[in-house]
């Protein structure tokens, strides 16, 4: 008889410092799915679940889409909206039957307004459901800020080792493939949680470069040495005031604790010699705007103070009114602000009017901009190549898009989405190569989208919910002692 595998997860990586909660409406707005819509819309992508749906396909396995929940990054999860999620994804498992192990799909840094450690608490409760004989395998971000809770109630998480996050479909074929040794090799294996004292300045978190790219070396050292089956390291998500945030490493091996302290002692090591590289140095909007103009075009400007990936609303004039205050033109900057579309969509293409971008932060200039529309469009779209989330379809709700008096170009949207494809531009009519600036609400993710295209790539420290110095939010929860709140390395 084949084993009855179960496809779920909630996932949603939680802004405590955005006051807009995130509801219902925003996972209904993205991704909300049951049953086979599940596989219909992962099985082509480059998604951890599309890569589960590949780990497990044998003759032995039975795979079973149960329900997935995934919002855009933003404030902490409404009380309700998250009670209703859960009751929501019980009820389909109650009626998938009898299962034989259950693959999940987690994030690691949800939080709701009742559960700080929403992830711990659903996979608590799903433990708690199918019993401990019942093995949970599943994949992490590696923004994830992982709780005991969260180990304690799986069997094996493996967090994607790339950011941007390219190798998601991978990292799900892994989980995939290790639920299939469990079952059918009755393979044993132990988890292990190391947090670490310290959390990484986000815009250092860019796996392909110093200072991570030799961590993540290190880490395929120790597994090789050690024989540890996966060594994963969580880079921690620093806007979330958790009891939890920061960088963790999480071991799934056969070999022992000692194998698992041993990883842990050679990764704060290698850190502690490298501090300095992970605090990073923060370049202001004004150092990069006032010299960009003789760099290397297109540029590639990444907002990080309001960065969609990390649950910023996307609204933020503040690298474009830089830009125009500097006489530069021929950039491209995507804008959620459904105040300011609808003003536009009453006016034709081709006119010419002074429209307000001010949004929910003081990082917008106070006057009015002089624009006209270009056009107007169906905000969807999609990504045939592996971008950083791995999803393939996209929906910005509704676009226009205008001209700036000085030649710069808004794309202007009702729903937030991340900067993950470059599609983002092309779908309605710009060539990404013949702007000089393109502006993307983002740190890392956006590379994978635009790097191959922007001939230089600047990260800003601009200001935001997400800005790049953590030391600057007041943090009521967090652990301690914390680098770089507390002298713990170096």
């Amino acid at each position: 008889m084949k084993k009855r595998v179960a496809l779920l997860g909630i996932y949603h990586e939680s802004n405590t410092f955005v006051e807009r909660a995130t509801d219902y409406d925003d996972f209904k707005n993205s991704h909300l799915l049951e049953g086979q819509a599940i596989l219909a819309e992962y099985r082509d992508a480059y998604h951890e679940i599309g890569g589960m749906m590949a780990g497990l396909s044998c003759e032995e396995i039975e795979l079973v889409p149960v329900y997935f929940a995934e919002a855009t990054p933003g404030g902490t999860v409404a009380a309700g909206c998250y009670q209703q999620l859960l009751a929501e994804m019980m009820e389909a498992l109650e009626r998938a039957g009898e299962l034989d192990g259950v693959s999940v799909a987690v994030h690691g840094a949800g939080v709701s307004d009742d559960f700080p450690d929403m992830d711990g608490h659903w996979l608590q409760m799903l433990r708690q459901r199918v019993g401990a004989a019942i093995p949970i395998v599943g994949t992490l971000d590696p923004h994830a800020n992982v709780s005991q809770l969260m180990i304690d109630s799986t069997d094996a998480l493996i967090a994607y080792r790339t950011n941007p996050h390219i190798d998601q479909r991978e990292t799900g074929m892994k989980a995939g493939a290790l639920m299939k040794r469990i079952l059918l090799e009755n393979r044993v294996v132990e988890q292990q949680l190391v947090a670490l004292p310290l959390a990484i300045s986000i815009e250092q978190q860019h796996t392909a470069a110093e200072p991570c790219a030799s961590l993540y070396a290190l880490a395929r050292e120790i597994e090789a040495e050690e024989q540890i089956d996966c060594l994963s390291i969580l880079l921690g998500f620093p806007y979330a005031d958790v009891p939890e945030m920061g960088m963790s490493l999480v071991i799934v091996s056969t070999n022992g604790e000692g194998a698992a302290l041993n990883a842990a002692d050679r990764i704060i090591a290698h850190i502690s010699a490298h501090i300095e590289a992970f605090v990073g140095r923060k370049r202001s909007v004004e150092e990069i705007v006032s010299t960009v103009g003789a760099a290397e075009k297109p540029v590639l400007l990444l907002d990080m103070g309001d960065n969609i990936g990390g649950g910023s609303l996307g609204d933020s004039t503040c690298l474009l009114d830089s830009l125009e205050a500097y006489g530069h033109s021929n950039a491209c900057i995507c804008l959620c602000n459904p105040a300011a579309l609808a003003v536009a969509q009453m006016h034709p293409p081709g006119h010419r009017f002074h429209l307000s971008l001010k949004g929910s932060h003081g990082h917008n200039r106070d006057e009015p901009y002089e624009v006209s529309v270009i056009s107007k469009h169906d905000g969807r779209f999609e990504e045939q190549n592996p971008r950083h989330g791995g999803q393939r379809h996209f929906d910005m709700g509704k676009v226009v898009v205008l001209k700036t008096a000085l030649g710069n170009i808004i794309v202007l949207s009702s729903l937030r989405v991340p900067p993950f494809s470059s599609q983002q531009l092309s779908a309605f009519g710009i060539v990404p190569d013949d702007c000089d600036y393109i502006v993307a609400k983002g740190v890392n993710a956006p590379i994978a989208a635009f790097g191959h295209i922007c001939k230089t790539v600047v990260q800003v420290n601009t200001p935001g919910a997400t800005q790049a110095d953590m030391t600057q939010f007041i943090y009521k929860n967090r652990r301690k002692p914390l680098f770089p709140f507390e002298e713990t390395l170096g």
